[in-house]
């Protein structure tokens, strides 16, 4: 019965959406399986994490010292499968306090367009997500009004085709019905290109927080969710590359999982720094091409160009710099996968000692 009344709910709104002239545009969802596309399926995707990794969240959160009531400015979130990363999503999210959300977000499939060195928005004026549409906000216009016209596109073939950012709007959308969203996906560029493009970004966002504009602030009006998946690693069916920097094993596991561990104590935790931003880059892109991995970190560009527009952002406000929070760190191997089969959901690829996929969620305030 629930379900039926979503299914009459969600109708009704997109019929009232789409009364008068032009209708609405509505973003579909790209990815079924490893994500939930229904009410039905994101409450039990949580009634199961609670109970079956509820423990350990509690745990994480807990030895991080990160209580309910905190917001953050910025989140590093994963993008993973459900059943994979399961509680580190809720982990994070539950966090997100701001009304409209700024999504940073991966864009794997650049090349297949031709695209990159720019920002990439959407021309959307909603998001399908379990719960009903989500509405794109008018933060979005306000901001490209704000940039320079050679800093961004707008790409509505991209932003369909992929999945990063549709990821996170579940749990953001579980946890306040009323979210909104600006999806800004970040292509292969150099940091230098990077530096200048968030710098854009954090003076269209800092002239939106004066008086005389819409007196905007990070944390209570907007945050920023950075969509990320940390490193993918093993010697099998990653296109015929071979990811095992460290071997192909057990031992190999613990090792990369450390440097893991590494990149994070010495680029995103603590105080938010520019040359932190820097220091990511330098770990996970090869110095003389910025197109090639030197550690397949999945976020090697969306993760220092979110930090780069926070610090920018926080200097020209004169506030007191961020300090990033370690909520948790698991893999694709690390913990039993959340059941998902009888949801009608599934995973999108293999998780063994030899084809497995990094997740840090990371908090900001």
């Amino acid at each position: 019965m629930k379900s039926i009344l979503n299914i009459i709910f969600t109708g009704l709104i997109l019929l009232v959406l789409m009364s008068g002239s032009p209708p609405a545009r509505i973003r579909r969802p790209v990815d079924p399986v490893g994500f939930a596309t229904r009410s039905w399926q994101m409450d039990s995707v949580m009634n199961r994490i609670t109970r079956l990794q509820g423990m350990k969240m509690n745990e994480a959160l807990d030895h991080g010292n990160i209580q309910n009531h905190m917001s953050w400015k910025l989140a590093i979130s994963p993008h993973d499968d459900y059943s994979y990363v399961g509680w580190l999503y809720p982990a994070v999210m539950r966090n997100v306090k701001a009304g409209t959300v700024i999504l940073i977000g991966v864009a794997h499939k650049a090349k297949r367009f031709n695209v990159e060195g720019r920002m990439v928005f959407d021309s959307y004026d909603y998001w399908q997500g379990p719960y009903g549409p989500v509405k794109v906000s008018a933060l979005r216009e306000a901001i490209m009004n704000k940039l320079p016209r050679s800093s961004y596109m707008v790409h509505d073939s991209l932003q369909q085709a992929e999945h990063s950012v549709e990821a996170i709007i579940p749990f953001l959308q579980y946890y306040n019905k009323k979210v909104e969203i600006v999806s800004i996906l970040i292509p292969s560029m150099s940091f230098s290109t990077m530096n200048s493009l968030a710098s854009s970004l954090a003076d269209a966002l800092y002239k939106l927080s004066q008086y005389n504009e819409q007196n905007l602030q990070i944390g209570r009006d907007y945050s920023i969710v950075v969509s990320n998946d940390a490193v993918h690693y093993g010697c099998e069916d990653w296109g015929g590359v071979n990811y095992a920097f460290y071997g192909c094993d057990s031992g190999g596991f613990y090792k990369a999982v450390d440097h893991e561990f590494e990149i994070m104590r010495n680029c995103l935790l603590g105080q938010v720094t520019e040359k932190k931003a820097q220091a990511f880059t330098q770990y996970t892109v090869q110095d003389t091409n910025y197109h090639t991995y030197k550690w397949t970190w999945c976020g090697r560009y969306s993760v220092p160009f979110g930090l780069l527009t926070l610090t920018q952002l926080e200097s020209s406000l004169r506030s007191m710099s961020s300090s990033g929070t370690l909520i948790g760190y698991s893999t694709s191997i690390s913990e039993k996968p959340i059941p998902v089969t009888d949801l009608k959901m599934g995973v999108t690829a293999k998780a063994t000692i030899k084809h497995w996929v990094g997740y840090s969620g990371i908090g900001y305030r």
